[in-house]
């Protein structure tokens, strides 16, 4: 039995709990205070967002090796390790930022149910003690993080679930529903929706980041992505909907909680309590899987020298424990800076330069997966996301591209000081061992 059998892993269950996970943070029970006004726009919006998504994480899995190395490892096998690097950067500064975004939105989410706390320093502080949950997690490798991402995740499906349920139960009843709001299907209003639902539907690739971690990756990490990206678009699609079916337009649009409050509406008081506690575990759970990834792209690069060599030690849970503890203060300090300003313009800063940060990894991927292709039909279907990756470079606004752009220069300069100063040749880890017959968590 080699060393690698060992290590802790993941296969199916659990890598597809990190891709629903990572997707489903606490956008997704805002959002419909924004796409109430659009009507039918909103429903048009949500197909054109999930085949966007759809393609781009087609794109992600035709990358995907046997040796399980990660995703800095199979974008080098088509444009070399500074490309590689480049793609690799963006998302590792994704991640720790949506660390910092999703730390703050528990703590948001926390402070509804008790308003005493309901102030900028309060709720960093309470982000700084997310944070520090999710290391502790996180610090016992990548098992107990996919567990408790499994735990969450089924948590966090609750609410949507529910609504979708409630409309169910109102229609069967002969209960009349709310009527969308009665805007005409237009190009501007469809583009609108896109930009609000794209950046919810952001996540899937978290799966591409375990090195060495998930068990027969060329077929677990291409299914968790596929199977989790279609199951939460579907659960977007009909749960935001659901919400405009049961709230009027007017009451959405100026609902602080649209999912409690449509809650509210069929199953009483006691939902809203629910709904704001599902909604910080939801957030909870991002947060957690924001770090394993950040901890596992560190370690990428210090294995091949892009960072200082400390980020690819492993404590004994086989956890890149370095590379976790710098992202989670990193996210502390990013907290810290930011929190001065109200909430809501914390997280909309944070989660607009994750955003961009991670386009990086989409565009060059989807181009890597054109190159390495030969197929005219698969070609075909990666060639859609291309225009999905600039169109949400542009939704992100120019702030947030700026800053992805200064974030780009900082790594491209820490790499060369890197390799200009550790000439030592990496060391690149095994792949994870194939699973035992009946094994699938």
């Amino acid at each position: 039995m080699n060393a690698a059998e060992h290590k802790p892993t993941i296969g199916i269950w659990l890598t597809t709990s990190v891709v629903v996970g990572t997707m489903i943070g606490a956008g997704i029970f805002l959002l419909p205070i924004s796409l109430a006004p659009l009507g039918i726009n909103a429903v048009v919006g949500w197909l054109l967002s999930a085949v966007g998504a759809m393609c781009i994480a087609f794109s992600l899995t035709r990358l995907v090796r046997s040796e399980g190395g990660g995703i800095q490892s199979y974008i080098e096998g088509v444009f070399g390790p500074t490309v590689a690097f480049i793609a690799t950067w963006g998302f590792w500064v994704s991640a720790w930022t949506a660390v910092a975004a999703t730390a703050i939105a528990t703590a948001a989410a926390l402070a509804h149910l008790f308003p005493a706390f309901e102030n900028p320093w309060m709720i960093a502080l309470g982000a700084i003690v997310t944070t520090g949950i999710i290391q502790a997690v996180n610090a016992r490798g990548v098992r107990a993080a996919g567990e408790f991402a499994f735990v969450t995740t089924l948590i966090k499906i609750l609410p949507l679930l529910a609504v979708i349920a409630a409309v169910l139960v109102r229609k069967s009843s002969g209960q009349p529903l709310s009527p969308l709001a009665p805007v005409p299907l237009s190009f501007n209003s469809v583009a609108a929706a896109v930009a609000f639902t794209l950046f919810a539907m952001l996540g899937f690739e978290g799966a591409t980041a375990p090195v060495g971690k998930v068990r027969n990756p060329e077929r677990t990490i291409p299914l968790a992505i596929v199977a989790g990206t279609s199951f939460v678009a579907l659960l977007y699609l009909l749960g935001s909907t659901s919400v405009s079916l049961i709230l009027s337009p007017e009451a959405t649009a100026s609902s602080t909680s649209p999912f409690a409050d449509a809650l509210v509406a069929n199953f009483g008081e006691t939902a809203a309590a629910l709904a704001a506690l599902a909604i910080a575990v939801a957030a909870l759970g991002c947060a957690n899987n924001n770090l394993l990834i950040t901890g596992e792209l560190g370690y990428s690069m210090g294995l091949r020298g892009d960072l200082p060599r400390f980020f690819a030690r492993t404590d004994e849970y086989n956890a890149p424990i370095l590379s976790q503890l710098v992202a989670s203060g990193l996210a502390i300090v990013l907290i810290l800076l930011n929190s001065s300003k109200s909430t809501a313009a914390m997280f909309t800063f944070v989660i607009l330069l994750s955003t961009t940060a991670t386009l990086y990894l989409y565009l060059i991927g989807a181009v890597a997966a054109l190159r390495r292709d030969a197929s005219w039909l698969v070609k075909a279907v990666i060639s859609l996301s291309i225009p999905f990756c600039l169109f949400a470079f542009y939704g992100a606004g120019l702030e947030a591209n700026v800053w992805g752009l200064v974030l780009l220069a900082i790594g491209l300069a820490i790499r060369w000081l890197c390799h200009r100063f550790n000439s030592s040749a990496a060391t690149l880890p095994e792949a994870a061992p194939a699973a035992p017959p009946g094994s699938s968590a």
